[in-house]
């Protein structure tokens, strides 16, 4: 690691000598803008919108936005005159429990290194640190800002975290907060036992950037040559209606299995007291009209059947009577006939 900073850390009439190192680095994969047909990286130049011209860096000056298009220009004469240490020196202003800290506060983690004849007071402070259980908390001019910091131990180092100013911490004002909502004792036992079986101490080592990686294999398969194959993942049902104690019965359930505890049963939520309500309606509704279905084609088919039957038998009934009444008409013409001989 390279210092990036040298000073001293004062509180009281003592004085430690130490070096500043960046305690954290980013990961990111970066990319440089290029052109996408030649690969030539793109540049930008500094130009005067005004005048058009290419501006060096000697001459240009902080300019304020005041609104209104006036720009209020300060030079390196208006910075020197501000009351900015420039001693150097990391000023212990008092010492405070750790947890009264907010962690929201903290920005950016530094190592503070002792010089080679500071190195017993540097341990002093550092023993005096744990032994109270507390951090310094400190002032330092870093990067022509000045700033508020801890000074705390880790791993027997001093870390000196930079922080924010209270008036850069935004309110959450969220509308939620002013209503009215209210969570049941199953619910919240729920939620609890969620928590509990999902339990554990915390290592950094368990987890890892998975997105970082993939990218990092797309980028060494274009360099090897290589095609790349991307799984097609499976897309989630989508769900019509949430079941808070259903979701989290369920979530405390695979949390079990995977623990290899056995589930435990819940009472039934409104939710799902409701859904099988509606689904035994349901299968009662399709019942009976099954059985009125049923009861309806059976009346058809026998009204059906008599129908039929008596179609069938009126024919056969019919047919001698019409045999009969040809038979009588045709003797009646032969009648007349007899009767006109014998006159």
């Amino acid at each position: 690691m390279r210092a990036i900073w040298k000073g001293a850390v004062s509180f009281g009439l003592v004085s430690i000598s130490v070096k500043l190192y960046s305690a954290t680095e980013e990961k990111d994969i970066r990319f440089h803008q290029v052109h996408r047909e030649d690969g030539g990286r793109i540049r930008y130049k500094r130009t005067c919108e005004v005048c058009g011209e290419e501006v060096s860096y000697d001459d240009i000056a902080k300019g304020f936005d005041a609104g209104g298009g006036e720009i209020v220009i300060l030079t390196d004469d208006d910075f020197a005159d501000l009351p900015l240490t420039t001693s150097r020196a990391i000023d212990v202003l008092e010492f405070v429990p750790a947890e009264q800290v907010d962690p929201i506060l903290y920005a950016k983690a530094y190592y503070l290194e002792p010089d080679s004849a500071a190195a017993k007071p540097y341990v002093l402070l550092r023993e005096a640190l744990q032994d109270s259980q507390r951090v310094a908390i400190v002032k330092v001019a870093l990067r022509q800002r000045e700033q508020l910091a801890t000074l705390r131990v880790r791993d027997g180092v001093l870390v000196l975290n930079t922080m924010l100013w209270p008036d850069e911490v935004r309110s959450p004002n969220f509308g939620f907060l002013n209503d009215d909502l209210t969570v049941r004792k199953p619910e919240l036992a729920m939620a609890t036992s969620l928590v509990d079986s999902m339990s554990g101490d915390f290592n950094p080592a368990d987890y890892s950037d998975d997105y970082r990686a993939a990218l990092q294999e797309v980028i060494d398969a274009k360099l090897g040559g290589r095609d790349v194959v991307v799984p097609e993942l499976p897309e989630a049902a989508p769900t019509a209606a949430v079941d808070l104690m259903a979701a989290l019965k369920a979530s405390v359930d695979r949390a079990r299995a995977a623990r290899g505890e056995a589930a435990t049963p819940t009472p039934p939520t409104p939710i799902t007291s409701a859904k099988s309500a509606k689904k035994a309606a349901s299968s009662s509704g399709a019942a009976t009209a099954a059985s009125s279905r049923s009861a309806s084609s059976g009346a058809a088919g026998s009204t059906a059947k008599k129908t039929a039957a008596a179609k069938k038998a009126t024919p056969k009934k019919a047919q001698p009577s019409t045999k009969k009444t040809a038979a009588a008409a045709k003797k009646t013409a032969k009648t007349p006939a007899k009767a006109r001989k014998t006159a």
